[in-house]
């Protein structure tokens, strides 16, 4: 049995034809959807959440194609893309009556919540992306032996098949690699978590490339277009994240403003997992946010 959020109630949501979302939600008053990243699912937020769910609505959705949530074949480029993922949010915060709320993402799901907010404004009162920059960003800062930390953005890009099998071939190896190289320390993910991840990640190798390809290609092309039509976010945007900027040689706050003009930037020495490492600082900071 694996552990789950203490106080949350499990839904299954149908957001699209044939897609259903797993869900645990939780609180009363003004919402909030929290998106889990990678190798995760909504668990990450096991202690993030239930503080929020004191003043707040909270949602924490498996991501189409992780966890307990749907996975569907990726027959179209466009099944995993960002902007789908984000319209899977969107339906659901609408499933449940909530057809406005503050977005909270890590890593992929900093992703899809940044498509979301550039897709549904009417929806995404404020935004909250942790430890990541947008997609068209992130192949333009890596470069040079710097990028081999990014290896696995490189591996899944690669046309289906190979990277399928490889992964597949040693998928615990594979996924644990990312859970213990990103970890604040030795002791940051209990070992129940750590094993619902990797079982989480063992099911869904095929959906979670198919995400990583659409992020080298379709996902490239939705940003470049926005940022050529001038697009910028129109809500109170927060960034909080690791000083990626300072090891890999860029801006990483400059990268952020040419996009979110409402912006609060900060980095954090809790590590990539900041929200099951330093959950107080990922909860004050959403409630930073929310006041502005």
């Amino acid at each position: 049995m694996h552990p789950t959020i203490p106080g949350f109630a499990d839904h299954r949501l149908r957001v699209a034809p044939n897609v259903t979302l797993r869900a645990a939600v939780s609180g009363a008053g003004t919402p909030i959807v929290l998106l889990h990243g990678f190798p995760q699912t909504h668990l990450m937020w096991r202690h993030v959440a239930p503080a929020l769910a004191d003043r707040h609505t909270v949602i924490c959705p498996d991501l189409r194609g992780y966890g307990d949530s749907d996975k569907p074949d990726a027959s179209d480029p466009e099944t995993y893309s960002k902007r789908t993922m984000a319209a899977d949010v969107v339906a659901l915060a609408r499933e449940l009556g909530h057809d406005r709320f503050a977005l909270v993402g890590h890593d992929r799901g900093a992703l899809v919540a940044f498509r979301a907010a550039l897709d549904h404004p009417e929806a995404v009162s404020h935004l909250a992306c942790l430890d990541v920059v947008p997609t068209l960003d992130t192949w333009e800062v890596l470069s040079g032996t710097g990028a081999a930390v990014a290896f696995h953005l490189y591996l899944m890009a690669q046309p289906p098949g190979l990277p399928e099998q490889m992964i597949a071939a040693s998928a615990d190896a594979f996924f644990g690699h990312f859970l213990d190289a990103w970890s604040a320390g030795p002791d940051a993910l209990p070992a129940d978590v750590r094993a619902a991840y990797l079982d989480a990640c063992r099911g869904a190798v095929p959906s979670i490339v198919a995400d990583y390809r659409a992020s080298a290609g379709v996902d490239v092309d939705h940003d470049q277009a926005d940022r050529d039509a001038g697009a910028r976010l129109a809500m109170p945007t927060t960034v909080l994240q690791q000083d990626w900027g300072a090891a890999l040689g860029y801006d990483a706050a400059g990268v952020w403003r040419a996009w979110a003009p409402d912006l609060h930037h900060q980095t954090t020495t809790a590590g990539h997992f900041m929200a099951e490492s330093a959950p107080q600082e990922v909860v004050s900071a959403v409630e930073a946010l929310l006041r502005r």
